[in-house]
Formats: structure tokens, sequence, C-alpha cells
């Protein structure tokens, strides 16, 4: 393995959120290689995921689901070796956190399961919240690094506890804008005015930082891509294998995963998931 360098970290994949925290790193001072299946043109980008942790201490991964991050480390483990320190910021099933942790442990180095909350624009600013699941000791090692993409940690205990935390606060947010995209059909199909329906729920207890941010949107029929609804409805199914292996029945997460599903196959997958309310026509309120 090459001989590592205290300065140097390597991002995988530079989708919305890890091209943006590489480029946070970069501006923090750390020297960065980074790359993506795809090519992206951005600094410091390499050729090969290999040549990207060739010699880095830090390893962040925010490669898109499971299948990606198992193919990608599965063709890098070779050169992993003591002293580099995973983390993985992306949202998988747990099975593939546990995988990981394993990896890392044969090889020698370190890992931590490090997933997040916050999309396009935190990550822009550095105000990612990433969840924390490992070693307490290595997490304090590992703060100043996070810090310059994310403005909190939660330490959530073992590995694989900040997966399941992530999943499970992503099953509310499909569940709440899908509930969001029906009251606002509902609302403007019955002659309200969007406007007055987004003030009712503002000022509701069932209002929330979440509705604020996407309601306008939805009832504007704007769907930039923030979080994905494909990027979403993969995570319901993650969170429907955790149900299943806990032997609950969930029967929310159950329908809007489906109706996730449905539109992905429509062609709305590369969407932001508010578009949840996009077959409703909320843009044109009626």
């Amino acid at each position: 393995m090459k001989a590592l360098e205290a300065d140097r970290a390597a991002v995988l994949g530079l989708g919305i959120i890890g091209s943006r925290a590489a480029a946070r790193l970069q501006a923090g001072g750390w020297r960065v290689a980074c790359w993506n299946r795809t090519p992206k043109g951005l600094a410091g980008e390499v050729p090969s995921a290999a040549e990207a942790v060739a010699g880095a201490a830090m390893i962040s991964l925010y490669l898109k689901d499971a299948p990606a991050v198992r193919e990608v480390v599965g063709r890098i483990a070779a050169g992993l070796g003591e002293g580099q320190i995973v983390l993985n910021h992306s949202t998988v099933d747990l099975a593939t956190t546990h995988w990981l942790d394993q990896v890392c442990r044969e090889r020698g180095c370190r890992f931590l399961d490090v997933p997040f909350t916050g999309s396009k624009q935190a990550a822009a600013g550095g105000q990612l919240v990433y969840y924390t699941g490992g070693d307490a000791e290595l997490v304090r090692q590992v703060e100043l690094y996070l810090r310059l993409t994310g403005k909190a940690l939660l330490p959530c205990g073992a590995v694989g506890d900040a997966t399941v935390v992530k999943l499970a606060t992503n099953l509310i947010s499909a569940c709440t804008v899908q509930a969001l995209a029906e009251a606002l059909a509902i609302a403007t199909r019955h002659g309200v005015a969007p406007a007055c329906f987004i003030q009712a729920v503002a000022g509701n207890f069932c209002g929330s930082p979440l509705s604020g941010l996407k309601l306008p949107t939805m009832a504007a029929g704007e769907f930039e891509t923030h979080f994905s609804l494909d990027n979403m409805r993969k995570d319901s199914v993650y969170a429907l294998d955790l149900a299943a292996a806990a032997g609950l029945e969930t029967p929310a997460i159950q329908a809007v995963s489906g109706r996730m599903s449905q539109l992905c196959a429509a062609g709305l997958g590369g969407l932001d998931y508010s578009a949840l309310a996009k077959p409703y026509g909320a843009e044109s309120g009626g």
C-alpha cells in the first residue's frame, strides 16, 4: 500500500452531495483526490477509485446505493490498509453497513457509519448533520474533518445504528411529503388558494421545516432536485427491510414506497422527491 499522507482525502461519488463535500474539503486545506463512475471534470478528479484512495488518510463514500457501495469497495479493497479511515456517508441497507465494517477489519483499516441529513444547499454551505455509528474515540478523531462539511454530529451508538436512524428519519420525510401532496391536492381541487393552504400548514402543529421547504415548490410545480425521488424510493425499500427483520407491519411506508416506485417507473425518478405532488397537477392549482 502507498504510504499514507495525513492531509490526503479521497471522495468517492460526486453527485449532488459528494461534489459539494469535495469542494468544502479542498477549501478547508485537504488535498482531495475524487472519483465518480461518470467523470465530472471537477478539481482533483482522478481516473479510478483505486488511484483516489492510494495514500489517502481519510476515505469518504458518497455513493448512490448499496450495490454501488459494494461494487466500488470491492474494487478498492485490496488497496486499503492500516491507518486509513473509511467513512460511509451513502445511505445503504444495514447488511451493507456491517459488510463495510467487516471489509475494513479484514484490511486493517478503521470504519465509521456516518450517514447524514441535509441536501444540496446544506452540502454547499457545510451544514450537513452527520449521524455517527462506531467507536466514540474514532469519531472524536475525525470530528474536525467532518465539520468542514457538517454543522453537527449526532452520536447514535455502534456501527449500524446510524444507518437505522437515517433510514427511519427518511421514512418520516417520505410519508410526510406524500401527505403534503395529497392535502395540497384536496385543498386546491376544492378551490382553496395554494398560498392560503401553505399559510395554514405553517401555523398548524403539522407544520415543520420540511413542509416549509417543500410546500411552496410543490404548489408552484417546481421539482429541482435536492434529493431525488429515486433515492427516496431506494431508502424506503431499505426501511421496509428493517421493518421485516423486526417483524413489524409498516403500512404507511409500504404504500408510499409503492407510490414512489410507480412514479419512478413513469420517468419522474430524477426529480426531487417532492414530485410526489406532480401527478396531482399542483402547479395549476387544480
